[in-house]
């Protein structure tokens, strides 16, 4: 090869360079990535030739990526053994826009057209990453012909390259970066290293940075599941996670349509935000082909599954040409629903298999399939199906999930109830229960706040409604006539009902007898379709507009049977004053019990009134 002379880049690799350096890439650290990953290229392209030639130059050469870095020379330095490059290539490869994709890709740029064309992989673009931080950049290179000669390829990126030869070059490529004085830190170790645990830490060839091996850790979503042990599952989980727990669910799978998907994901053992200490972010890294593409892709899974940790890596999805995000948007999104499908499968699978496992899960991450069932319509359906409440049929503690409900309703029954309130206690000893308890109809007991939500906005599964069991509209079979009587007659029950919708006008939409109470003597059904008690609880203490200023709408059910209801009823006849007290106090302890009483006050005024009727 004769002296170097300077050469002139294609026109168009001079804008691509003037592209790279301002404006493609965000970070600057992203240039070891890029380099990195050719590096990779090379020596997977080595790997195949190995199979099928006889004759390759330095075949003895270990299949590795070393760099080096020298703080006080400010320079950085990559070698790779792959399959190297002749002059001829190099000149085509670094000089000319060797494919009509990378010409495509500047043409459209230029139109204000597409954000870029799938270049991912190509030798050429990721490379011209270095200038952004080189003031010289020289290629030293070998392919893996024997009859080749060494040469190196040197530019400063301003517009011209040098070729020439280089004798005593082993095969492959060496990339030696002179940095700017402002990109120095990328001559020292630590930066180095930070940057390679980031970006390529599941390079499939050892990556040794000043002769230490830095990636150790495997990308095992790769391997078969048969052959990787728990621990390094554990391993793995905390390197990716940065955690130090142990995960408490895994699902490792691999699939080939619609999509070409590897995935594994880990539930952690805890829920952080259980304990109102964080929000959780997303935290599935997305890879394209072993290389991060991005650590927390915020569209790629539902909000409702923030909680799982993990990598997806998917060969189809083509990204910009800086490999910074995903491209098609569509196919993005695309993978979000083969992933969240897949692991809602997987839970009910758990929740089929492994009950125990399944119910440890539920207990500390249940509230996010809620979330879910509440605000995600598209998965709605499934994650009601892995719901579990306690219920009046249960014990304490016990859970059943709605599809059990439906297994053991009542011939003609067709619709599921359920009761809202702060707890099991708090529900049971409500007047709600007795008329469903009476007839051995189930209720299950809501008692977190989204559960209200997910009721409300769902109303309906498989044909099955759901029906708060202290809404008014609610109708129950009748029960056969307590032994002995000793109730209220028809008549009387009518004239009572009439007299409290009378004296309590203004308080209550309807006074009627009730079937639905046993041991109780009245009971407050919310009468609002659209506010039920427990959502105008929640408003009052967010001071919602108009929430605190307007009654409950409620419905007065009484019992006939009970002592106090016989004896108002004779009150009002006999002492019409003190029976006045007496139908507010009941109101007034069934909006208690409702939890729907907004003012104390009088109501402790009237109880002194009543007490000095003794």
């Amino acid at each position: 090869m004769s002296s170097p002379q300077p050469r002139e880049f294609q026109a168009e690799i001079r804008q691509l360079l003037d592209i790279v350096i301002h404006s493609l890439y965000t970070e600057k650290a992203i240039f070891v990535r890029e380099l990195v990953s050719n590096a990779a290229d090379a020596l997977e392209k080595l790997r195949h030739l190995q199979l099928t030639e006889k004759e390759i130059f330095d075949d003895r050469l270990p299949l590795e990526i070393n760099l080096s870095t020298d703080d006080k020379a400010r320079t950085f330095t990559i070698q790779d053994f792959g399959v190297g490059m002749t002059e001829a290539e190099l000149v085509e490869n670094l000089g000319t826009v060797a494919h009509s994709g990378s010409k495509a890709f500047l043409q459209a740029l230029g139109a204000g057209g597409a954000k870029g064309v799938d270049l991912i992989g190509q030798f050429g673009v990721g490379f011209y990453s270095a200038f952004m931080v080189a003031k010289r950049v020289r290629v030293y290179s070998h392919s893996w012909r024997a009859a080749e000669g060494g040469c190196v390829w040197e530019s400063d990126g301003a517009g011209t390259y040098t070729l020439d030869g280089a004798e005593g070059q082993r095969r492959g490529c060496k990339i030696v970066v002179e940095l700017r004085d402002d990109c120095a830190e990328f001559s020292t170790a630590s930066k180095i290293e930070e940057i390679l645990r980031h970006y390529s830490s599941f390079v499939p060839f050892p990556i040794n940075l000043n002769g230490k091996r830095v990636n150790t850790i495997q990308a095992l979503w790769r391997r078969q599941k048969g052959e990787i042990k728990d621990e390094e599952y554990t391993e793995f989980y905390k390197f990716q996670a940065d955690a130090f727990d142990q995960p408490r669910l895994r699902l490792h799978f691999s699939a080939d349509a619609p999509l070409a998907i590897n995935a594994l994901l880990f539930v952690p053992e805890e829920n952080p935000e259980r304990f109102g200490l964080v929000r959780a972010e997303p935290a599935v890294a997305l890879y394209c082909r072993k290389i991060l593409v991005d650590p927390h892709p915020k569209d790629l899974l539902p909000e409702w599954l923030r909680f799982l940790k993990g990598v997806v890596d998917s060969e189809d999805l083509p990204l910009n040409i800086s490999r910074e995000r995903a491209q098609d948007r569509a196919l993005n999104a695309k993978l979000g629903r083969v992933l969240t499908r897949r692991f809602i499968k997987f839970l009910e699978e758990e929740a089929q298999e492994r009950p125990d496992s399944y119910r440890e899960f539920y207990r500390r991450f249940g509230v996010f399939l809620k979330e879910g069932a509440a605000l995600d319509d598209t998965y709605q359906n499934e994650l009601m199906k892995l719901l579990r409440y306690e219920s009046s049929l249960t014990k304490a503690g016990e859970t059943v999930s709605l599809a059990d409900y439906a297994g053991r309703m009542q011939d003609g029954q067709q619709e599921i109830y359920y009761l809202v309130g702060p707890g099991r206690e708090a529900i049971e000893a409500g007047p709600y229960l007795e008329g469903f308890r009476a007839r051995n109809l189930e209720v299950l007991f809501c008692t977190e706040t989204v559960d209200e939500y997910v009721m409300n906005h769902v109303r309906e599964l498989d044909g099955k409604r759901l029906v708060a069991a202290d809404q008014a509209g609610v109708r129950l079979g009748d029960l056969p006539a307590p032994p002995g009587g000793g109730g209220l007659s028809a008549d009387e029950s009518k004239a009572l009902a009439a007299w409290l919708q009378e004296t309590l006008a203004g308080r209550v939409a309807a006074a009627k007898a009730s079937d639905r109470l046993v041991d109780s003597p009245a009971l407050a059904l919310n009468a609002d379709k659209f506010l039920s008690p427990h959502m105008r609880r929640l408003m009052r203490a967010m001071k919602a507009d108009g929430a605190a200023e307007s009654p409950p709408r409620v419905e007065l059910h009484f019992n006939p049977r009970h002592a106090v209801i016989r004896r108002l009823d004779a009150a009002r006849r006999d002492k019409p004053e003190v029976a006045k007290l007496v139908a507010e106090q009941v109101l007034d302890n069934a909006l208690i019990a409702a939890g729907l009483l907004d003012d104390p006050q009088k109501m402790v005024a009237r109880i002194y009134k009543l007490l000095e009727t003794l």
